[in-house]
């Protein structure tokens, strides 16, 4: 990897990790944005992996750890997965689809974490369903934060490749 792309990665890691340290609307987060654009545009999976997971790590290390982590990290993979599943496919009503459907992916299996381990709901249907009842109110806050953050990422990606066309080496097409 070359040195500035290095920084580069470094830089988003930190920006999105800082992110959720500062003082934001609940599940107001650039993370989703951050894996579904770099499970889409870095060349090395382990990387595109390593970006959102890495942020997400940092700002718990601060935040503290909880008993659903392991669902939202998860989720934050199959974004990823989702992301690299968009391939060259970045079309305006592509990307809000994959957007949404990340927003929609992160909502459902953190939430199944929250019934799960927390002793909130019955463990049945009934509290599951109760469970996204109760969250409905802050998926907009997931929504509309992919879609602002991951406009700003692949409208800057488009916009690098389309004026300079030499992004540095960890992004691009497989």
């Amino acid at each position: 990897m070359k040195q500035p792309s290095t920084l580069i990665f470094i830089v988003a890691v930190l920006v999105a990790a800082l992110s959720r340290l500062l003082p934001h609307p609940p599940n107001f987060s650039p993370v989703v944005a951050m894996a579904l654009f770099s499970g889409a545009v870095l060349m090395d999976r382990r990387l595109a992996l390593i970006a959102p997971l890495a942020a997400m790590l940092l700002a718990d290390l601060v935040l503290g750890f909880h008993g659903t982590m392991v669902f939202v990290y998860v989720a934050m993979a199959l974004v990823v997965l989702a992301g690299r599943l968009l391939g060259d496919k970045r079309g305006v009503l592509t990307l809000a689809g994959a957007g949404f459907g990340g927003a929609l992916l992160f909502f459902m299996i953190s939430n199944v974490g929250v019934w799960w381990m927390q002793e909130l709901y019955p463990r049945d249907m009934t509290g599951l369903l109760a469970c996204y009842a109760a969250a409905l109110p802050f998926f907009h806050n997931t929504v509309i934060a992919t879609f602002l953050y991951g406009g700003v990422l692949f409208g800057l990606e488009g916009l690098l490749r389309r004026y300079r066309g030499d992004l540095p080496a960890v992004v691009g097409g497989e």
